[in-house]
């Protein structure tokens, strides 16, 4: 398929709900024809076919009907209770999945010797095509893959030595543009809170970084605030001991995630500093619960339900007749404004 431009023909790679638009059919029927699989007339075999065909469309390997491990790691599962980010991830995921006629089936992973489970599972069962790992992305782990004979994606998940394909959404750059807008507002006193641990909310830190490093304020490391876990009560009491420790020395905060944010204008409540009047505050994932806070929170929104969709179809191309090299996608983010945020009005001083 292609599309002309003043600049002359650009290809555009086929999809295969192009085929399935093309032959009026569903995607997971589409799917299936081009697989052998059973379940569709063979004079609709024939036409969708015949259309790929037409189309330069690259069939993968037989996907209908057959499996998809999702390894999720202990992290991932508390997250899906807890904050829900893991919750919209899994259905954007399950949704391509049922389009396409494959069957996500969930592992849990606790320990070493579930992930080596779970890859002797995938290694050894004809019916599974790949592996996903959601929040999987230790060391350990990532040695146990090597030379892997079937495609393995991470979801939201990092491998600096670019063995794995992984999916994530655009970490750094969403940090970076969230600090960026509190700079647009006055702000330059903004201090990040976060908890460490995992590569992608590391990328988050540094786009926070980035964006400071133009400040030339040596002294931005102060304005960093780590807490254990992502709970919004620890988020609050990390703030509160700030302030009451060292006074106000912040006019803005960044926060990791939705549920630190919500942390932190809790702690700022409990010392009397209102929000946004005093104190700017930005989150980062866009949960649902974020719009219905009070003051309402200013968030960057991460396509928690395109990222699914997006790392099966990352393993999906792996399993094409053409080699893929990994590669690594982002996803891009957006900014939700909203009541959290206001232009720092500097204080007037008499003459």
């Amino acid at each position: 398929m292609r599309k002309t431009g003043k600049r002359g023909t650009v290809s555009r790679r086929v999809r295969l709900e192009d085929i399935a638009q093309q032959c009026g059919v569903s995607i997971s029927t589409a799917s299936r024809a081009l697989a052998g699989a059973k379940g569709v007339r063979p004079d609709l075999r024939a036409r969708i076919l015949a259309a790929a065909k037409a189309s330069n469309y690259t069939i993968p390997a037989s996907i209908a009907d057959r499996k998809v491990i999702l390894a999720a790691s202990s992290v991932a599962m508390i997250d899906y209770v807890r904050n829900q980010f893991t919750f919209y991830v899994l259905e954007g995921l399950r949704d391509r999945a049922s389009a396409l006629g494959v069957e996500i089936v969930t592992r849990p992973i606790a320990s070493r010797e579930e992930e080596v489970a779970v890859l002797e599972e995938a290694r050894t069962s004809a019916d599974v095509v790949g592996c996903l790992f959601l929040t999987l992305d230790d060391e350990e782990m990532l040695t146990l893959t090597t030379n892997f004979p079937k495609p393995i994606v991470l979801i939201n998940g990092d491998d600096p030595t670019m063995r794995l394909s992984s999916v994530t959404p655009c970490n750094r750059s969403a940090g970076r543009m969230a600090t960026e807008y509190l700079l647009r507002l006055g702000h330059r006193r903004i201090l990040f809170l976060m908890r460490r641990g995992r590569r992608t909310i590391e990328r988050r830190y540094e786009g926070w970084q980035d964006a400071m490093r133009h400040l030339d304020d040596h002294d931005a490391v102060t304005l960093v605030v780590e807490v254990g876990d992502w709970l919004p009560e620890l988020g609050a009491a990390a703030i509160e001991n700030r302030v009451r420790s060292g006074g106000l020395d912040f006019t803005a905060i960044l926060a990791a995630g939705d549920s630190l944010a919500v942390g932190a204008a809790m702690g700022l409540e409990r010392v009397g500093v209102r929000v946004p009047e005093q104190v700017s505050i930005v989150g980062m994932d866009d949960l649902p619960q974020a719009a219905f806070h009070n003051p309402p929170l200013t968030t960057m929104h991460i396509p928690m339900r395109e990222i699914g969709a997006a790392a099966l179809n990352l393993l999906l191309d792996d399993l094409s007749e053409f080699s893929m090299p990994p590669r690594r996608v982002e996803l891009a983010c957006k900014l939700v404004e909203r009541h959290s945020t206001r232009r720092l009005v500097e204080p007037v001083v008499s003459a």
